[in-house]
């Protein structure tokens, strides 16, 4: 499994988005942020809520110079599906990658064997292609796209302050710390 600060590997997926199917690179995202938004699997249960969020805050992570990636063990083919019968799919916007052999899974650590699943996992990956920050939970616990969006804020601000780091619950314009000092006025 990777581990923070740690080059994440290139992988090339099958991706479908805005009624295409494409083959994309890992590294074809570096330069920008990427969080990638890993899930069980398409025709579910709780997958269609997260989803359905992820697309709301999409702009929003966008105008942070990020692309959301959502990644399950499914095929485009049936990613095309839920995204043309689910009216909470229908909102996707970000590309949708396909893992059916379970290798990019089994990368980040979200591969289940014996279900062939991914476990939820989000993982908020540099401009560099670097391992920033990431989250795996159990399937019955669904996410918030509002908390991950404040974590690649977090993320970005500490990449852009030149030493200065963010104290629990940070949000844009609240109090940061300079290790080895108090409190740093608002930024």
């Amino acid at each position: 499994m990777l581990k923070i600060g740690q080059q994440v590997p290139d992988f090339e997926v099958d991706v479908y988005q805005n009624d295409e199917t494409k083959k994309v690179r890992l590294s074809d995202y570096r330069g920008g942020w990427l969080v990638l938004m890993f899930y069980p699997a398409d025709f579910t249960f709780i997958c269609p809520t997260e989803l359905q969020e992820m697309a709301e805050y999409y702009e929003e992570f966008r105008s942070r110079e990020a692309e959301v990636m959502s990644v399950s063990t499914d095929t485009v083919f049936v990613h095309k599906a839920w995204h043309d019968n689910s009216p909470a799919i229908g909102k996707v916007r970000f590309p949708m990658a396909a893992d059916p052999t379970g290798r990019v899974c089994r990368a980040f650590g979200t591969y289940i064997e014996e279900a062939g699943l991914s476990l939820r996992g989000s993982f908020i990956i540099d401009p560099d292609g670097v391992l920033k920050a990431y989250e795996v939970h159990d399937n019955s616990i669904g996410r918030s796209a509002k908390e991950l969006l404040r974590k690649l804020m977090a993320a970005k601000f500490v990449r852009e302050s030149g030493g200065l780091v963010c104290p629990a619950s940070w949000e844009p314009g609240r109090k940061t710390l300079k290790p080895g000092l108090d409190l740093v006025g608002k930024i």
